[in-house]
């Protein structure tokens, strides 16, 4: 008991498997998300960003995590409607990102800042 099973690669299985199952929960509550974002407030959008955020920090997605900071700050901004869908978009590319350092989140960090300034 406590040893995980591991695949050829040496890789824990049930964490690969966990964490597939996680990403895609959480693409699919981005894809809701999207489909109610033309008609939605921006409060009621931030809620469930801050749930993803959560489950993202709890799950070492740490590009998702620092994507969602910027989601959050661009909704207390007051942006709605089409302008989320471009938010959204790149939430989906940092839950989707295979790496999971530093430099990763510095680089979706950059891509946040140009699209909150712009």
């Amino acid at each position: 008991m406590g040893q995980a099973v591991r695949n050829a690669a040496g890789h824990a299985v049930g964490r690969i498997d966990d964490m597939i199952a996680v990403k895609a929960d959480l693409a699919a509550r981005i894809a809701a998300i999207d489909v109610r974002a033309p008609y939605a407030r921006p409060c009621d959008i931030a809620a469930e960003v801050d749930a993803i955020r959560v489950i993202a920090h709890s799950n070492g997605l740490n590009p998702a995590v620092t994507v969602a900071h910027f989601v959050d700050s661009a909704l207390s901004r007051g942006e709605h409607g089409a302008l989320v869908h471009g938010w959204l978009g790149i939430l989906r590319d940092a839950v989707g990102c295979e790496r999971q350092d530093v430099q990763a989140c510095h680089a979706f960090a950059a891509a946040c800042s140009v699209r909150l300034a712009g």
